[in-house]
């Protein structure tokens, strides 16, 4: 694996295991960032969270693609 591709993978994978924390859960993590984002609704926590899936999912897809 080249170390670009490396790097894809590794950023891709942090941002989807991140945004399925916050698409599934985002009340539990909502309690772990409190201070942070009490203003923030569920519905804007949903959205960025199914954004960095889908954006990790396409980084992960361009790493598997460079490495092959």
């Amino acid at each position: 694996m080249t170390p670009m591709a490396f790097v894809l993978t590794a950023i891709g994978g942090a941002m989807f295991f991140e945004g399925i924390l916050w698409a599934v859960f985002p009340g539990g993590v909502r309690r772990l960032y409190n201070q942070v984002m009490a203003q923030m609704p569920d519905r804007d926590l949903h959205l960025s969270g199914l954004i960095s899936v889908f954006i990790g999912v396409i980084l992960m897809s361009l790493a598997v693609k460079i490495a092959s």
